[in-house]
């Protein structure tokens, strides 16, 4: 299974519109998810990389179209998000300068859990 594949396999919600403009997404990776397999093995947790291409993959399915990340501007991991967990992903996504930028809050039972700033390009 690819990384693309168990984000795909894990959104359980969205995207859904709010009055705000937010994308809104929701994922529960499984405890069989061999996303977990050797992070770590006797604390799995799903690892930073994975929530990076969470918002990277929201925002494709958001805008519907390919994206590519050209940076991370920021990326911030403030608690571990551990199998079966319901994570929400709240994006905003803008388009400064010709690339998008995409902002994107993880949470998960209403706790902050991870947030990052991606910049991307349309590669279709």
């Amino acid at each position: 299974m690819t990384m693309r594949s168990s984000i795909a396999a894990a959104r359980i919600d969205g995207p859904r519109r709010e009055a705000d403009g937010t994308m809104v997404f929701e994922f529960r990776f499984r405890a069989n998810d061999p996303t977990f397999e050797g992070h770590f093995p006797t604390r799995p947790l799903l690892p930073g990389v994975f929530q990076l291409e969470m918002a990277r993959a929201a925002a494709e399915w958001a805008l519907d179209c390919p994206l590519t990340i050209c940076e991370i501007c920021q990326a911030k991991f403030l608690r571990p998000i551990l199998p079966d967990e319901i994570v929400r992903l709240e994006l905003k996504c803008s388009e400064p300068d010709g690339t998008i930028l995409a902002r994107a809050g993880l949470s998960v039972g209403g706790q902050r859990a991870g947030e990052t700033v991606l910049r991307l390009w349309r590669s279709d």
